[in-house]
């Protein structure tokens, strides 16, 4: 039976989401702007921050890329950590990943951040790095690439973004997160390297 973990997360997510839309001063209070945490010690910002979204294209996007990752990944989690020891991941993956931007701006009363990016990028580099060769499809192009060219792809678009700045969407959180997702996987079980390193040199696609 499919642990149900990634769906509540999902709708969890999405239910939140759909509150603070609704609720100005909802998503004031859940979003992460740092001095509420450096002042007024609402450490819960760190991950209240990911279960709301600027808009319905960024939920749609982001619980689409979870839903289709975040499956295959749970299911390699639970069978070693279990469903709590996944939900944790999850959860700490939304903190790790905006910790250095919250570091960043601890005193700019004029930064705010949310989404659930950093967190959907520790599970799919967690799937990536357990399925280098599969295919994973983007938006604007036909047909499937396989997932390690993309998470190539992704960490040096997120990196020249993150330095060229003036988007408005937070590539570090993007990075922190996939490598967060890359050590904890690897840590959770060390046979994952010897299999990417194995699987990287069979390619194949699809």
């Amino acid at each position: 039976m499919q642990s149900p973990v990634t769906i509540l997360i999902i709708v969890a997510t999405c239910l939140v989401s759909w509150m603070a839309f609704n609720n100005q001063r909802l998503a004031d209070r859940l979003i992460l702007w740092p001095p509420a945490i450096d002042r007024s010690k609402q450490y819960d910002r760190l991950i209240t921050h990911g279960f709301i979204h600027a808009d319905f294209g960024h939920l749609l996007f982001n619980m689409i890329t979870l839903f289709f990752f975040g499956r295959a990944v749970e299911e390699v989690f639970v069978q070693r950590i279990g469903m709590i020891g996944y939900l944790v991941f999850y959860l700490a993956a939304i903190v790790v990943a905006i910790l250095p931007t919250y570091t960043r701006h601890r005193h700019d009363s004029q930064y705010r951040s949310l989404g659930a990016s950093g967190a959907v990028s520790a599970v799919l580099f967690s799937y990536i790095l357990m399925s280098p060769w599969s295919g994973i499809y983007l938006f604007f192009i036909p047909i499937p690439i396989p997932a390690i060219v993309y998470a190539v792809l992704y960490v040096g678009y997120s990196i020249w973004m993150d330095r060229r700045g003036g988007d408005n969407i937070n590539h570090s959180a993007h990075l922190w997160g996939a490598g967060f997702g890359v050590m904890f996987t690897l840590i959770m079980d060390p046979s994952v390297l010897s299999h990417f390193l194995s699987q990287l040199s069979h390619p194949r696609f699809g």
